[in-house]
């Protein structure tokens, strides 16, 4: 389970970091995503996705542990939610989606880049505590 652990780290680690960068870089492309859901096949695409990525992520790391690796857990359970709302409930879970992006966008870019960089510390071993 280890190598799991610090392959999926590593994995969403580096993809939350990036997806802070391109939206930093270019915070268009968050509007751009929002308008897209607007569009039913980019929803299809999107929330299939999601599914795929969230039950490969359950699947392979389905750890309830009270230590760090609880987060890729989680990150594989919301992703299967989102997915799953978003393909059964469309326009519901893009209204929800639309409110979470406006309130708390700064909150969502900062959470991005310090989980990413949290779980590439823990998967590299950086900084030890």
């Amino acid at each position: 389970m280890e190598d799991t652990s610090t392959f999926l780290a590593k994995f969403w680690g580096w993809y939350l970091i990036i997806f802070f960068f391109v939206l930093s870089l270019n915070p268009k492309r968050i509007v751009q995503i929002m308008k897209d859901l607007y569009d039913q096949k980019f929803v299809i695409i999107f929330s299939s996705l999601a599914i795929i990525l969230g039950l490969l992520n359950i699947l392979l790391h389905n750890v309830w542990k009270n230590s760090w690796i609880l987060i890729i857990t989680l990150i594989g359970w919301v992703s299967l939610i989102i997915g799953l709302a978003l393909f059964i409930f469309p326009k519901k879970t893009i209204k929800w989606l639309n409110y979470i992006n406006v309130k708390f966008v700064q909150i969502i870019y900062l959470l991005l880049f310090l989980i990413g960089v949290f779980l590439l510390n823990m998967a590299y071993k950086i900084v030890l505590y």
